[in-house]
């Protein structure tokens, strides 16, 4: 994990008998510099309008209530930015991987929260209607006793689990996509992760999974919902933000190490993706607290 060496890794105090653990702080500034641990977290804020939220290669300012899920090893943190409340309401819920026992996550009442689980690697943003519904169960989950935390959990875990309105967060996971060892995507997946840097053409990938252009197309698009020229750009840029976060290249640099040879082609699939220039991106992520 050589992308993870110089954020901080956070020791959090969940124990393996616990179930879970629950935060519930009334906060005057976010603080926590950028950091990752291997538990899984829920960050719920209420009344923190103008606070920015990072997670992974993804920024933004949050509404007055903010409902994220954050998978394993996922670098996160929210920083004070604009916001001028002093009483923010934050409750923080972190958990183990192994929350669920694997026999029991395959049962078919579990495997709508065993994919939530699965989809937190890159971060989950739940919609101002979601956050809005399940207030009341956070906000009285550390009153609770410990079944009683426990049954209210799972429902927590239940709502966000079949919700309609999620959008994923970062561009990139610290785990990359799993596929069967004989999947063809697999095959085109690996090659784009090793060439990107790389002029790569539909013809090159296309006959490495012996299909003709037309066909591979079609497959393509199936597969992940996307032509293969947005899917290597998306690979590009993900690559390309990361740097911008972590090394100390120029624009243009990084523009071509992540395999544009056009910078003015480069800012412009950027800011279509990120919704933002590569500068101001970076700028953004100035004011996180690494540790080197």
């Amino acid at each position: 994990m050589s992308e993870l060496e110089n954020i901080l890794r956070e020791i959090t105090p969940l124990s393996p008998e616990d179930s879970f653990l629950v935060f519930d702080r009334i906060k005057a500034s976010f603080d926590f510099p950028y950091h990752y641990h291997p538990e899984i977290e829920i960050n719920f804020i209420y009344k923190g309008k103008g606070y920015r939220r990072m997670v992974g290669d993804h920024t933004g300012e949050i509404g007055n209530i903010e409902l994220v899920l954050v998978g394993p090893n996922l670098p996160h943190c929210w920083a004070n930015h604009k916001c001028k409340n002093r009483k923010t309401h934050e409750i923080t819920i972190q958990f183990n991987q192994d929350f669920f026992s694997q026999s029991l996550m395959q049962k078919n009442i579990l495997k709508p929260i065993n994919n939530l689980v699965k989809d937190s690697i890159r971060g989950i943003l739940f919609s101002t209607e979601t956050a809005e519904k399940l207030k009341d169960s956070f906000l009285n989950l550390s009153k609770m006793n410990s079944f009683e935390s426990f049954i209210e959990m799972m429902k927590i875990l239940n709502e966000l689990a079949i919700a309609q309105d999620k959008t994923f967060l970062s561009s990139y996971s610290i785990e990359l996509e799993s596929f069967a060892d004989n999947d063809k995507m697999k095959i085109v997946h690996d090659f784009v992760h090793k060439n990107f840097e790389n002029k790569i053409t539909l013809d090159d990938v296309a006959s490495l999974i012996n299909m003709s252009n037309v066909t591979f197309n079609r497959f393509i698009k199936k597969r992940i919902g996307k032509t293969f020229v947005n899917y290597l750009n998306e690979i590009r840029i993900s690559y390309a933000a990361r740097w911008l976060m972590e090394k100390n290249l120029t624009v243009f640099e990084i523009a071509f190490e992540a395999g544009f040879n056009n910078i003015a082609n480069f800012n412009k699939v950027f800011k279509s993706i990120k919704k933002t220039t590569p500068t101001e991106f970076r700028e953004q992520f100035k004011g996180v607290k690494k540790i080197e």
